[in-house]
């Protein structure tokens, strides 16, 4: 696994620094979905002008992509280190309805939009510390999270719609302009790249995804890591689901839901991040969850259905997930041929 220096890096998690690995073969697979995404959106404008030249085409484009992709962040850290949230998607609705309580008992909406999100936080540290401490498979833990949070939700909303508060500026800067969410998305992209591939929190996250047990005896902390990446996961979520109750401009107790969260671990998927853990990045979730968009926009304009979407959505998941194990495989045994010379 390596030992730790002073600073707290793991020298494994070093080591292609200091090989000096060039760019093209750092940002390989980031370069080989946005590729994809390239064509798949020159051949959905080859066959439509309208997918990419008008303004409403950019704006439906990017708040698709928006909540796909952060939700993916969150997934993301949880599956480099081997884990899963399945009930992101119901933290994706709760948390508005958190927001708007507080702000009918008379919060800013500032303070209303931290309620919500300590709310989310809560629910994260539930699933981690169910995880971690209890020892039970993320799988199973936020399975019955999802439901948990899902009654919930049902019971203090009472299955009904709620406005979503706040002035107009206020909204349009969470989410009601247009590019707003976009926006969003890409300054917690940078914030969240930074996170894994230049903080301890991060390098620390991959090597314990990698190795485990290596990871501990180097002295890494790895249930506090999870447990951190779980909270983290859920806010999220729960910010997500604000950003989209502010561009709806209402609060639905069924929003979100099971579609999301798959869509956003479809996105990690495709992006290159593999469910058996141990790698994965942000960037890549980023481009993943615009091929998603691009994918569903360009059925919709040239008139093909939802079905043919889930079936083209299958296969990529499929595809990407066989892609990366093989890749994965050639990469390593390349890593122990040099070793041995």
């Amino acid at each position: 696994m390596g030992t730790v220096n002073e600073s707290g890096h793991t020298e494994a998690a070093r080591a292609p620094r200091r090989a000096g690995v060039s760019f093209a073969s750092r940002w390989a697979p980031e370069l080989r979905i946005l590729l994809v995404a390239v064509l798949l959106a020159a051949y959905f404008e080859f066959a439509n002008h309208d997918f990419l030249l008008t303004n409403a085409s950019l704006v439906n484009l990017s708040q698709f992509i928006a909540p796909v992709a952060i939700i993916a962040f969150g997934e993301i850290m949880l599956m480099i280190g081997g884990d899963i949230d399945l009930s992101a998607g119901m933290v994706f609705a709760f948390a508005p309805f958190m927001m708007v309580f507080a702000s009918d008992a008379g919060a800013p909406m500032w303070l209303a939009v931290i309620g919500g999100l300590v709310a989310a936080a809560l629910i994260g540290f539930v699933n981690g510390a169910v995880t971690v401490w209890l020892r039970l498979p993320s799988f199973v833990t936020t399975l019955g999270t999802l439901f948990l949070i899902n009654g919930v939700t049902l019971t203090v909303s009472r299955g009904t719609p709620a406005a979503t508060p706040g002035s107009p500026a206020f909204s349009a800067f969470m989410g009601a302009w247009g590019y707003s969410e976009i926006i969003w998305t890409l300054a917690i992209a940078f914030a969240m790249h930074v996170l894994l591939r230049h903080t301890r929190w991060g390098l620390h996250t991959q090597a314990a995804g990698a190795n485990p047990l290596g990871a501990s005896e180097a002295g890494i902390h790895v249930n506090r890591l999870r447990l951190g990446n779980f909270i983290l996961a859920a806010v999220l979520a729960g910010f997500t689901g604000m950003l989209e109750a502010f561009r709806i401009t209402s609060i639905d107790p069924q929003a979100g839901g099971n579609q999301i969260m798959f869509l956003a671990v479809a996105a990690a998927v495709i992006g290159g991040t593999p469910l058996t853990g141990g790698s994965g990045t942000i960037v890549g979730g980023l481009i993943g969850a615009a091929v998603l968009g691009i994918l569903n926009d360009g059925f919709t304009l040239i008139g093909i259905n939802a079905f043919t979407f889930n079936i083209i959505l299958g296969a990529a998941i499929l595809a990407a997930m066989v892609f990366n194990i093989h890749i994965g495989r050639i990469h390593a045994g390349r890593i122990r041929r040099k070793g041995d010379r």
